[in-house]
């Protein structure tokens, strides 16, 4: 009887071990987030500006999230960053209206979440007309233009 009970209790435990051919396709298949920010062409200071995130998923507009912030600084102020909770205008997408005070280069960074999905796009925006620093600041991230150098013999 005992041989029974153990062979019984072996053959439970290692057949729940056994790997089975559709192993793979019972674990979740990953549907990353996508994020399209709408912004308007012209961005003026002292104005409400409709900012909006369209989020995606497998193609189709996501229609619960877990969380949809959006987080603001200007590009040499990044101590006074806001946050702001957007309102759902329709399914997958939200917006705010938000006045900048200042003209200048901004960052706007979304951070979303469903289920495991989280995504953090970050966009950077000109308000109104940018500073000589700012400018300078944009320039130097732009990659130096090579001058062809051909010879001809």
């Amino acid at each position: 009887m005992k041989k029974v009970f153990l062979i019984t209790i072996f053959g439970l435990l290692f057949g729940g071990c056994s790997l089975k051919e559709d192993a793979a396709e019972l674990y979740l298949q990953e549907q990353p987030l996508h994020a399209e920010v709408v912004l308007p062409e012209r961005i003026t200071s002292e104005e409400p500006v409709p900012i909006k995130v369209i989020l995606t998923q497998d193609g189709k507009k996501v229609e619960e999230v877990d969380s949809v912030e959006f987080e603001m600084w200007k590009h040499d102020d990044t101590n006074h960053a806001t946050v702001e909770q957007p309102s759902e205008l329709e399914e997958g997408t939200y917006g705010i209206n938000k006045t900048f005070e200042r003209d200048g280069l901004y960052y706007i960074k979304i951070h979303a979440s469903k289920g495991n999905a989280i995504i953090m796009p970050k966009v950077q925006i000109v308000v109104g007309e940018l500073s000589k620093s700012e400018l300078e600041y944009l320039q130097k991230d732009l990659p130096e233009k090579e001058e062809g150098h051909d010879h001809h013999h």
